[in-house]
Formats: structure tokens, sequence, C-alpha cells
């Protein structure tokens, strides 16, 4: 039973970890344990520890919540300062729309409408150059409806003719907005992308 005992403490160990519980006295969660499976009396009434651990996750949510919005300002301004500077640039279109491109490449064949499904081959990048998507690594362009995608893309690729290839640099607000996406694009992201159109489908 001695590794079923520890294999079983390593479970708990990493869901409470998942759950970002860290800073544990482990003297005293053993205790709890042992005077639960040993029917002893406890120390804390049911009701109270429930209130406790409730309360506990009310703090740490709000602690993340606090620090997502402060991460979220820092990526907000760092996103601004950066198409600002880059409206400025030569080449760099900026629409209405907030949407800035630059041609790499013009094609000759058809355009997309909003409502046209597309095959490209496309790399992402956060603004400080960090690669979070590419069907280019991944040696398969990508196909995929252009309702069905981010705004800035939506409305981006129907600038384009098959063969073109531009850059687009996007704005939080036509991209992944203020929740960004799993844990490679944060909040308030401006995000570039490289865009090959191969093909109108």
């Amino acid at each position: 039973m001695d590794k079923v005992s520890y294999a079983l403490g390593l479970g708990l160990s990493q869901q409470l970890i998942q759950m970002g519980i860290q800073e544990l006295n482990i003297d005293d969660f053993a205790q709890a344990i042992k005077d639960v499976v040993n029917g002893a009396e406890r120390k804390i009434p049911q009701r109270e520890a429930q209130q406790i651990v409730q309360e506990y996750f009310q703090k740490q949510e709000a602690k993340i919540n606090a620090q997502r919005a402060e991460q979220g300002k820092m990526f907000k301004e760092a996103g601004e300062k950066y198409l600002a500077d880059n409206a400025r640039k030569d080449g760099v279109v900026t629409l209405p729309s907030g949407l800035q491109y630059q041609v790499l490449k013009e094609g000759n064949g058809r355009k997309p409408t909003a409502k046209d499904t597309v095959m490209c081959h496309y790399e992402g990048f956060l603004i400080d150059g960090t690669v979070f998507d590419s069907s280019i690594q991944r040696g398969e362009p990508a196909t995929f409806p252009l309702q069905q995608v981010i705004a800035g893309w939506t409305e981006g690729l129907q600038l384009m003719q098959e063969g073109a290839k531009y850059r687009f640099f996007i704005p939080y607000r036509l991209a992944y907005g203020e929740n960004g996406a799993g844990a490679s694009i944060p909040p308030f992201s401006a995000l570039v992308f490289d865009v090959e159109l191969i093909q109108v489908v």
C-alpha cells in the first residue's frame, strides 16, 4: 500500500497545483487527511471548512483577474504604440477599421468575397516576433470560410487576388479581442500575419 498511498498523494498534489494552490502548510494538510481517515475529531467544522475554501478561491480569482487586467493593459498599450509607429512606415496602408497591410507580392487571380472559402499559407506573429501559428511549419496550407475567421482576416483577404502575399497588422479588436486565445495569444494582443492566398475554393 505504500506505493498506492504515494501515488494517490501525487494525484492529489497535481490536482491542487492545477487549481492554482501552491502555498500549502503540508503538515496541516496531512493532519486533516489523517483526521478524516481515522475518524478523529476535526479541528474545523465541515461548514466552516467549506466557507474557508470558498473565500480562498474567491480571493484567488480576484487576484488572477487583477493580474489579467494589468497584463491586458500592458498588451493593449504596446499594441497601440506598435500600430501607430507601423502606420508611418513606407508601404503600410491603414484602413478605416484600423487594419493595416503591406503588399509583399501582388497576385493576378480571383478575389474572394466574405462568403468564400479560401486556401492559404500563413504565419502568425505576436508583435515581439513570436510565431504562434504557422501553416508553413506544418507543411500544409489551411482552408477555411472567410466568415469563420477573425475580422482582420475577413476584411484583409478580400483585398487580395490569388497568388498574392500580404502582411497584415491587426488591432486586438479585429483579432481575438479582450480575452486573447489560449496560452499563446494574450488578451488585447495586436497580431501580425503573413498570408499567401493560394486559391479561392
